[in-house]
C-alpha cells in the first residue's frame, strides 16, 4: 500500500511539473504589426491602397497582399500568378517572399496574392517601401512599388 502512495505522489509531482513547464514555455514567434497598409503604383495596371498581412513561425514567414484598388486585368485561375515580393530590410539589403499562390480572380476582381513564403531572422525589420511586388500573369510582368513607408510601420520579426 505504501508503494502505491509513493508512486501516486511521484506521478502527481511529475504532472504538476509538466503543467508548470507548459505555463512558462516560450510562446510562438510573432511578427508586429500583423498587417500594414501601403499605397502602391503598378504603372499602366493601376494602383492604390493595399494591405500586407504577415505571419511567422520561427525563421519561416509568409506575406499575403490584397488590394481592392488594384484589380485583375484578366481572369486568372487559382495558383497561376507567379509572385515575388521584395521587402526592404532596415540597415540595408532585402528579403524575398515568392510563390505561386492566389485565389481564382475574374477580370476586375480585387488582386490577392499569397501567402508567399520567405525566411526571416529574429529582429528583421522589413518594409514594402524600397521593395517591389512582381507578378507574372500569362507571361506579362506587372511590377508594383510602394510610394511611401507602410503604416503603421515595418514588420518586425521575433
Amino acid at each position: 500500500m505504501r508503494g502505491k502512495r509513493t508512486a501516486m505522489g511521484a506521478a502527481l509531482a511529475a504532472g504538476a511539473l509538466a503543467v508548470t513547464g507548459l505555463a512558462f514555455a516560450p510562446s510562438a514567434a510573432a511578427v508586429t504589426p500583423q498587417s500594414a497598409t501601403i499605397t502602391a503604383s503598378c504603372g499602366i495596371f493601376g494602383g492604390g491602397s493595399a494591405t500586407l498581412t504577415a505571419t511567422q513561425s520561427g525563421t519561416s514567414a509568409t506575406i499575403t497582399l490584397t488590394s481592392s484598388a488594384i484589380t485583375a486585368p484578366v481572369a486568372v485561375a487559382q495558383d497561376s500568378i507567379s509572385s515575388t515580393l521584395t521587402l526592404a530590410k532596415a540597415g540595408g539589403g532585402s528579403v524575398v517572399f515568392s510563390g505561386t499562390k492566389n485565389p481564382a480572380m475574374n477580370t476586375g476582381d480585387a488582386v490577392s496574392v499569397g501567402p508567399l513564403p520567405g525566411s526571416v531572422a529574429s529582429g528583421d525589420s522589413l518594409d514594402a517601401y524600397g521593395g517591389s511586388l512582381k507578378m507574372v500573369i500569362f507571361g506579362v510582368t506587372v511590377t508594383c512599388t510602394a510610394s511611401g513607408p507602410q503604416a503603421p510601420g515595418p514588420f518586425v520579426f521575433d
